[in-house]
């Protein structure tokens, strides 16, 4: 019989969509106050992975990655999707009602890239709130991998390194919370 104890803490990140660059500095200041002090940001990508969110949020999207410092239990991820639909909430469009920008939380941990999301799938694990759980990249080969799931945008090159480099951020804090 295994002995249950608490999870190493997680590397907490937000995958940011919009149409308006200058809009998600706005976007970056309430997730500083929810989320903390931000220390990773990937470059803005244009959205080329679908046109699934044209309709609501216009045409000229672009995907931008953000990693927070603090680490935190994995076991937060409801608590955070909540927090980031807020957040969503806040900037809906006064004329149409749709959202300005696509907030979608996750973390990092020695092993995987695990997202929240509200709707429930086959290859996703309930949480609390209405909030599931998905693993989407594993580590393992000195690499994140992708699985039949994966969105494609997290396959990109660009977000791969992204994610490579909050890896080695994520370890080295892990180990310098080791020696303190």
């Amino acid at each position: 019989m295994g002995i249950s104890r608490e999870p190493k803490a997680a590397k907490y990140f937000v995958a940011l969509l919009s149409s308006d660059a200058d809009f998600l500095n706005s976007v970056e200041k309430d997730l500083l106050a929810a989320l903390g002090e931000i220390d990773g940001r990937s470059d803005r990508a244009p959205w080329t992975a679908s046109t699934f969110y044209e309709k609501e949020m216009g045409a000229g999207l672009s995907r931008q990655f953000l990693s927070f410092k603090s680490l935190d239990s994995p076991g937060n991820l409801a608590e955070i999707k909540l927090k980031t639909q807020a957040i969503e909430d806040r900037y809906r469009s006064v004329s149409t009602g749709g959202r300005r920008v696509n907030l979608d939380p996750g973390y990092l941990d020695v092993f995987k890239v695990v997202l929240a999301s509200t709707k429930n799938a086959g290859q996703r694990i309930y949480l609390e709130s209405g909030i599931y759980g998905e693993v989407t990249l594993l580590y393992h080969n000195a690499a994140f991998h992708g699985l039949a799931h994966t969105y494609l945008d997290y396959l990109w090159p660009e977000t791969i390194v992204f994610f490579t480099q909050l890896r080695a951020r994520y370890l080295t804090q892990l180990r310098n919370s080791a020696d303190a």
